[in-house]
């Protein structure tokens, strides 16, 4: 079976007066994006698996996975 890689993007919008935020943004760029695609896998990911498994139902030429 051939693969073929595909990805969205997401983007965080942070209001920078913050504290919380502020923190973040405090931490190298690398920490950021690593807690923030944690979070999305963590939280979403799960969310997710009904719609694809929906999508995926009586397909007949392609399956839709979630890669974590």
């Amino acid at each position: 079976m051939k693969t073929i890689k595909h990805s969205l993007q997401f983007i965080t919008e942070l209001d920078e007066t913050n504290p919380t935020a502020q923190r973040l943004l405090a931490l190298p760029q690398e920490m950021q994006i690593a807690m923030l695609e944690g979070m999305l896998k963590e939280l979403l990911a799960p969310t997710l698996k009904p719609a694809i498994d929906e999508l995926n139902a009586g397909n007949s030429y392609a399956t839709l996975k979630v890669v974590l």
